[in-house]
């Protein structure tokens, strides 16, 4: 079996209000919250990037696993804001946490599931013999052109995730995997562009919940188990009325996806979303529980996985600072300050 053997997540402490957006622009805070269903997000400081934030996840992903950096042999990194165009993030995360030389290494780039996407390469390693122990990395400092609809959403924050093929260290083994892809340009950056362009409501549908309920439903039929065997499920969170709309089209119920809405507290930290919800879901879950994920990326792509929970979690889960406690630790900011530290005005 191949399965999770430690995770980590990093979310900066700053936090910005809907209601200050709102009210900068002049717009109804009520309405936009509520149609969100996001009253706040997290907000990168001065000094932070996906990198800084990745290092900080991997710490601890890697202090949950019980085991030596210099035993990784693969780094992926997944991000839409890897600070150079040019210049891997992925090694130098592999330096500062002491893997090595002798190791697979590539930043990856899909939209909001570039990570889980490095999750499938891991596991095909892993399944290969290949490696023994694999690192993936989902960051991002997400940003939106300011008065555009994305800057109430687009959020900072990382999850790290090690990977391996050892069942007496493995917390959550991973029964199943699958995807769904198409080229649908509803999101889109061009070089040099500074932030990102959008077809405004055509992200929703036929993009995110076209990808996200074809490929649930291929999970579901893949491993012969309907809605009803998870204890647990989890969505990409644009924001967060999508991942509650996909859910109930897939017939789970909303105790099933409530552990894992972190987007209506912190918003959508892009490569992180998804991760991130896994991460507060693991963070609670009981062994032989079921966990049903569903990652989106826009251009545009879905990946999916069914993860069964095993005892060895329950001494694990002492390891780490839950989602919910990192939440919960923070700042609020001005709107004048949010712009000095993420737009470098």
């Amino acid at each position: 079996m191949i399965g999770i053997v430690g995770y980590g997540t990093y979310i900066p402490k700053y936090r910005l209000k809907l209601s200050e957006i709102a009210q900068m622009w002049g717009k109804d805070a009520g309405e936009i919250e509520g149609g969100l269903r996001i009253i706040e997000k997290a907000v990168p400081g001065f000094d932070e990037d996906a990198v800084t934030m990745g290092i900080e996840a991997a710490k601890k992903a890697i202090h949950m696993a019980g085991i030596n950096s210099s035993l990784l042999e693969s780094v992926y990194f997944g991000s839409e804001s890897h600070p150079y165009a040019v210049k891997p993030s992925s090694t130098t995360l592999g330096e500062y946490l002491g893997v090595g030389n002798n190791y697979f290494a590539a930043d990856l780039e899909f939209a909001c599931k570039a990570a889980t996407a490095g999750m499938q390469v891991t596991a095909g390693l892993l399944e290969s013999r290949n490696i023994e122990y694999g690192l993936v990395v989902g960051s991002d400092t997400a940003q939106g052109k300011p008065h555009d609809a994305l800057e109430y959403t687009a959020a900072s924050a990382a999850c790290a995730y090690i990977l391996g093929n050892k069942q007496s260290e493995i917390i959550a083994n991973i029964l199943s995997m699958s995807s769904f892809s198409s080229d649908t340009p509803d999101f889109w950056r061009r070089e040099g562009a500074k932030y990102p362009s959008h077809f405004g409501r055509f992200t929703g549908e036929p993009a995110y919940f076209t990808h996200v309920i074809e490929e649930g439903k291929n999970l579901l039929s893949k491993s012969k188990l309907t809605s009803s065997d998870f204890s647990y499920c989890v969505f990409h969170m644009p924001n967060g009325k999508f991942p509650r709309v996909a859910a109930r089209k897939l017939g789970f119920t909303p105790e099933q996806l409530a552990p894992s809405l972190t987007v209506d507290k912190i918003g959508n930290p892009y490569s992180a979303s998804s991760l991130m919800g896994l991460a507060s879901v693991l963070d609670i879950a009981k062994p032989k529980q079921k966990i049903f994920f569903v990652s989106y990326g826009s251009g545009a792509g879905s990946d999916g996985f069914i993860f069964e929970v095993t005892k060895e979690i329950l001494k694990k889960q002492k390891r780490t600072v839950p989602v919910l406690k990192q939440m919960e630790d923070k700042i609020y900011i001005s709107y004048a300050t949010y712009l000095r530290q993420t737009h470098a005005i």
